[in-house]
């Protein structure tokens, strides 16, 4: 096994390089472009938190890294890797698409559609609380939003077909290695949420909602969460069950008029865990 001098065997990989391309560089600038993602099926990670967190949880096809990064990380840990560079902090820059690159660029491969049909994703309310964006378009907000459904242990995410793409890269970055635990599937809400159990509640936030702390919550159903801008569209709000509010304090106190989803999300998915 290869190893660079004076660094203990089992850090470096079988197939470790030591020089970045310029086709290396073309090719994860390209992937910055949803057609090239989706066309590879990948996916860039960058930074040591994010990359090191995704490297147990899901395969990398290529990994950029400073050899600090790489001694500070053995590979026994890692899921797999195809292709590992080691690269300078000039190789870093140039592959980045961050203002502050540091340490490792990762190209992961993005998990196979899961095999559920569609009623059997509209079943998986009946058993847990998942979570349904309805044309969330600011990746930092989705990115966000994966990183709180992952932190209140919610591992679907239904999305519409117009939210932000999760494996953009403001997305992946937001998410702070929670992409590798929670899964979006973008899917026609209307559709998927009339096929839930009639039983199972369908909750939405609503600014003529009823306040959130006053309602029973379950710890199973869907928990709608809408556009920065317009919020629920008027076809998913004809499938919510239960319209919730978010009260501002102290009441009829001037406000702001909304808050950010994200923000939104992770006071709805504490609200309902303290049910728990």
């Amino acid at each position: 096994m290869f190893a660079a001098p004076g660094a203990p065997e089992s850090i470096f990989p079988l197939n470790l390089q030591t020089l970045v391309t310029k086709n290396n560089i073309k090719y994860v600038h390209s992937l910055r472009l949803k057609k090239y993602r989706d066309a590879e099926r990948v996916f860039v990670a960058e930074g040591p938190k994010v990359v090191a967190d995704l490297l147990p949880l899901m395969p990398c096809r290529q990994l950029y890294a400073a050899p600090d990064f790489l001694a500070r990380h053995p590979q026994s840990g890692w899921k797999g890797v195809e292709e590992v560079v080691e690269a300078t902090d000039r190789d870093i820059e140039r592959l980045s698409s961050l203002r502050a690159p540091r340490e490792v660029v990762a190209v992961f491969r993005q998990p196979l559609p899961a095999a559920h049909s569609f009623p059997a994703l509209a079943a998986l309310p009946e058993r847990q609380l998942c979570l349904a964006l309805d044309g969330v378009q600011d990746p930092g907000n989705l990115g966000t939003i994966v990183r709180v459904a992952d932190w209140f242990g919610i591992t679907h995410l239904f999305a519409s077909p117009d939210t932000a793409d999760v494996f953009a890269p403001k997305v992946v970055q937001a998410t702070m290695g929670a992409i590798g635990r929670v899964a979006l599937h973008y899917v026609p809400l209307p559709e998927l949420l009339s096929l839930v159990a009639p039983d199972v509640p369908r909750y939405g936030t609503f600014l003529d909602g009823t306040n959130l702390y006053g309602q029973p919550l379950e710890n199973r159903g869907v928990v709608v969460m809408g556009n920065e801008g317009k919020g629920i569209s008027p076809e998913v709000a004809q499938t919510v069950t239960h319209r919730l509010l978010i009260p501002n304090y102290p009441p009829g106190r001037p406000t702001s008029e909304s808050l950010n989803v994200a923000v939104a999300t992770a006071i709805v998915c504490a609200a309902f865990r303290s049910r728990a």
